[in-house]
């Protein structure tokens, strides 16, 4: 671990040029007094470090010193492809990793470049979560990162929807981060037959996808890692797969529509009220406005519940047409605010 640090102080006074023993310690996490000695050891193995003193003076390397021992390990290589981004990098339990190789990554330019990426890391940051998401990752998100990794079965308990509990033994394929969200794709080994690609199936998706199955990381109740590895899928690839399955999930996720006629103000809200495929829909199969502004338009459903949920948001400025049960529901709703906030 010592070497570790000492090597990791070694390269940030590289690329930083100077460094008082505050900001070593907060970048290694120990304490000034641990900076003190690792200051000490590295002067009594030959590296020309010295310390300006004064308000602006901190410890620095023998101008035209560098090292090279810059090399990375194979798991900092392995952890340098999330170096854009950091926040899933951690999730994943890589943050460290991450941090070590690209601290050995900037060590090992020349000064322009080091520079040049220095500006770069200053100026542009990617954020991939969406907004107000809960900021904790998936309890079990590193334990099955690290069973993707190692080619090791699972056995889970697992939350569908409506709250139902289901346990599964699965051979972890890979892990997606889609707007914030992580999705394991694997194979599902609790059945008589083991999944592989290309089986035909009465499902579309698995047509599509070759019987493998994507899970909500965070729906992971219990996990526990089993013995012996599995091999993949021969030809699986985890772009191909979600591409297709996507198309599918989009395909499969809207199997009813409603016609829906939207003023002015609830027809320009859309974009930012329902998800990009309805919006699209809506804009592409709308007729031209009426006298009063207000469009009607193709209104693409997954089911009368959660459209009832979607269109409520627009309050009076959304008028279903069809189907009669969803006009009905939104009718009984309606009504229902009205009883309560009637006045007198």
């Amino acid at each position: 671990m010592r070497s570790g640090r000492l090597l990791s102080l070694l390269l940030l006074l590289q690329t930083r040029s100077r460094m008082t023993a505050g900001e070593l310690a907060r970048e290694l996490e120990v304490s000034v007094r641990t900076i003190y000695r690792d200051v000490d050891a590295l002067g009594a193995s030959g590296v020309p470090i010295y310390a300006d003193r004064g308000p602006t003076g901190g410890y620095r390397l023998l101008d035209g010193y560098r090292t090279r021992l810059t090399g990375l390990t194979a798991d900092e290589a392995d952890a340098l492809v999330l170096a854009g981004l950091p926040g899933p990098a951690a999730e994943l339990g890589l943050g460290t990793l991450l941090a070590g190789a690209q601290l050995k990554f900037l060590a090992a330019l020349p000064p322009e470049l080091r520079s040049r990426a220095g500006r770069v890391r200053e100026r542009f940051l990617l954020d991939a979560p969406g907004w107000f998401r809960d900021a904790e990752p998936p309890a079990h998100l590193a334990a099955v990162a690290d069973a993707v990794w190692n080619l090791r079965r699972v056995r889970v308990r697992y939350r569908r929807w409506g709250e139902r509990e289901v346990t599964r033994t699965l051979e972890p394929l890979g892990l997606v981060l889609k707007g914030g969200a992580w999705y394991l794709v694997a194979g599902v080994v609790d059945r008589a037959e083991r999944p592989v690609l290309g089986q035909a199936s009465d499902r579309a998706t698995d047509r599509a996808t070759g019987r493998l199955r994507t899970y909500h990381a965070s729906r992971i109740l219990e996990l526990e890692t089993l013995e012996g590895r599995f091999e993949r899928p021969e030809g699986f690839d985890l772009a191909d797969f979600w591409r297709v399955w996507s198309a599918e999930f989009e395909t499969r996720l809207y199997r009813q529509e409603a016609v829906v006629r939207f003023s002015p103000e609830a027809f320009g809200l859309l974009p930012h009220l329902v998800n990009a495929t309805v919006a699209r829909v809506v804009r592409e199969s709308a007729e031209p406005p009426d006298a009063e502004g207000w469009r009607r338009a193709r209104f693409p459903i997954e089911s009368v519940w959660h459209a009832e949920t979607e269109l409520l948001r627009l309050g009076a400025g959304a008028e279903v047409l069809a189907p009669p049960e969803l006009r009905e529901r939104l009718a009984q709703a309606a009504a229902g605010l009205a009883a309560i906030y009637r006045f007198g």
